[in-house]
């Protein structure tokens, strides 16, 4: 049966214990990885599974079409070089065509990480309900307010962490930069075999339909021998893409791993407290007195319970009258 609480001050010190029992609960969980008190429960292993979830984000963008070097090779790199064409000196790479396919890309790839972002906080909000509701389970009205209180959080968290999200993609949209060494040291390493790949695709008189580039696997050229003057160029910016692409997908996995552990530290240390005490003393909350109030479940089977015993009394009168009339007979 839920506990009742006689007194303001009864009630304010059960809903702060209820509230510090409930944050060091979601820290154990949520940000240390300790799971004794659900070790049935592996939904409830939160660390665990947020880092499946990770590793499912990473693979998603690291097997998706645009991150396949070797899908319609250079066919997009040659299609931009032909728009981006000026009266300029030749052998000059376009900065203007390396950022049009950067922006196709990313743009492409755009709803997967968007997409995480709403998986993974719609698995936080069911595990900070759950647990919410189990450490309130004794007082229906802080239930409700929990309750409230958590679906209202983890949209504003939610609605964050996609803006967060949409603005690290308008970031890679807008501008190519990294000062990480290993994309230079990528980029040489594919270079390396751009003049033996355009021989093979001129020069070679068996003429084969398909070539295997290390570090980027067995590509198609067949329809590659129609642009002889901008095979250089084409191979140049398809290595420098190869290269920084790997940059870019780092970065995605890597930013959205930090950001979700600051903001699941600042939701258990912070918000969430703050949030309830709002909801439970704004204006559907109804004040700490609230939580004096039965639930109305309890207050059913109170109605029932009173009944009963005002039946009870009644047929005890009944039966003490029978008795009383009966005596009175056999006298």
């Amino acid at each position: 049966m839920p506990k009742n609480l006689s007194s303001v001050a009864e009630a304010m010190t059960a809903f702060m214990q209820i509230i510090g029992l409930a944050k060091e609960s979601l820290r154990k969980i949520l940000l240390r990885g300790e799971f004794e008190e659900y070790s049935e429960d592996r939904r409830m292993h939160c660390t665990a599974r947020l880092v499946e979830m990770l590793n499912q984000y990473s693979d998603a963008l690291h097997k998706c079409d645009e991150s396949d070097p070797k899908n319609n090779f250079l066919v997009e790199e040659i299609k931009v070089l032909e728009e981006v064409k000026g009266i300029c000196l030749p052998n000059f790479l376009p900065r203007n065509a390396f950022l049009s396919i950067l922006q196709g890309k990313v743009r492409a790839i755009s709803s997967i990480p968007i997409g995480f972002v709403e998986q993974v906080w719609t698995y936080i909000e069911e595990v900070v309900i759950s647990l919410l509701m189990r450490h309130s389970d004794n007082y229906y009205q802080l239930q409700l307010c929990a309750r409230r209180a958590g679906h209202n959080l983890m949209a504003k968290m939610k609605e964050r962490s996609i803006k967060w999200m949409t603005e690290i993609v308008d970031m890679e949209k807008l501008t190519d930069y990294t000062c990480d060494p290993e994309y230079v040291a990528e980029w040489n390493r594919l270079m390396a075999h751009q003049n033996a790949f355009i021989e093979g695709v001129l020069g070679d008189k068996e003429r084969p339909s398909t070539i295997t580039i290390e570090g980027i696997g067995e590509v198609e050229v067949e329809g590659l021998r129609r642009y002889p003057l901008m095979l250089p160029q084409a191979f140049d910016l398809k290595m420098r893409m190869a290269a920084y692409w790997k940059v870019v997908m780092r970065r995605f996995v890597d930013f959205m791993a930090l950001h979700l552990q600051l903001s699941i530290s600042n939701l258990v240390n912070k918000e969430m407290e703050a949030e309830i005490v709002n909801e439970l003393m704004g204006p559907y909350g109804g004040g700490i007195e609230r939580m004096l109030e039965e639930s109305p479940a309890v207050a059913v089977k109170r109605a029932n319970l009173n009944k009963s015993i005002r039946k009870l009394r009644d047929s005890k009168e009944v039966v003490a009258k029978i008795m009383d009339s009966f005596i009175c007979y056999v006298d």
